[in-house]
């Protein structure tokens, strides 16, 4: 067997023991069981627990059309508000939404913090590698048009500082009573994206005909839904 097939046939493995167990409950030998392995040898392709969940949502992001889409857009004013836009869109969703596994990565990623830090730290690496070309392409052509300032410091910071503030506001709405009222869920989404946008360094005109555009759109598809 390849040494691409054994790794698949782990990751497979692992995907159905993080399904039945969850993270807690699997254990590296437990994947190594199910993969019909030794552990010593599952560790050759993966070397925590960790690094295993972590490669399954790269591969879960990279299977996920949408997003895929808007990674292959043309760098653009217009891209970079849909990359913050989404990423909004994507944790404000955790707490109002039915999967709870998507509530379970999210106090994952709050442990790991707090913790040793190494599930964080390689979710942050598929994150950069996955999103960080795109949004530090988007925000040059942004600069280059007019739309926005140039940044002084590493403008992948910026990405990174608009991803900690967004998980932050997703992690005060996941328990059963919210640890802050922040209002209806649009306005909410609407007040997050400007303030990120701006703080990347959009000017209010950009934010205004990109964001404004795209909500537009999203409202329209809202009233046909609810007419049908």
């Amino acid at each position: 067997m390849t040494s691409d097939l054994r790794r698949q046939l782990i990751l497979g493995a692992a995907k159905r023991c993080f399904a039945r167990h969850g993270y807690n409950g699997t254990t590296t030998k437990s994947v190594a069981a199910a993969a019909a392995i030794s552990e010593a040898l599952l560790f050759k392709h993966f070397p925590s627990k960790a690094a295993l969940y972590a490669e399954i949502l790269s591969d879960e992001c990279e299977a996920d059309p949408a997003l895929m889409e808007l990674l292959e857009r043309e760098p653009s004013t217009a891209t970079l508000v849909e990359v913050i836009r989404g990423m909004v869109e994507h944790f404000l969703q955790i707490a109002d939404g039915p999967d709870q596994e998507e509530a379970q990565r999210l106090r994952l990623m709050a442990t790991s913090h707090l913790d040793d830090g190494e599930f964080a730290r390689l979710l942050y690496a598929k994150i950069e590698t996955l999103i960080g070309a795109v949004f530090f392409a988007s925000l040059e052509r942004a600069v280059a048009s007019g739309d926005a300032r140039p940044c002084a410091g590493d403008p992948l910071n910026l990405f990174w500082f608009a991803h900690h503030a967004v998980m932050t506001a997703a992690l005060t709405r996941l328990p059963a009573t919210p640890c802050l009222a922040y209002g209806r869920a649009t306005d909410l989404e609407r007040q997050l994206c400007e303030f990120l946008l701006r703080g990347i360094g959009l000017n209010d005109a950009a934010i205004a005909s990109h964001l404004g555009r795209n909500q537009a759109a999203d409202a329209n598809r809202a009233a046909i839904a609810e007419s049908a």
